[in-house]
């Protein structure tokens, strides 16, 4: 996942990888043992993928 993505079809993959990626570190989070750091990464990640998101908008603007 280092590649840069530059294509409409590429960033599409890259995000669905992502938002799965999350989606599996969300399903393997038990609720009675959470700790406030679990949570945070959490908010890092979808602040990570809604980062990216402008990204991609911004470059597809740009074309």
């Amino acid at each position: 996942m280092g590649n840069a993505v530059h294509d409409s079809e590429s960033q599409v993959r890259y995000l669905k990888e992502r938002l799965n990626m999350f989606m599996q570190v969300l399903d393997s989070i038990e609720p009675e043992t959470t700790e406030l750091e679990d949570i945070d990464r959490l908010i890092t990640m979808i602040d990570d993928l809604e980062l990216k998101c402008e990204q991609f908008k911004k470059s597809d603007d740009n074309k």
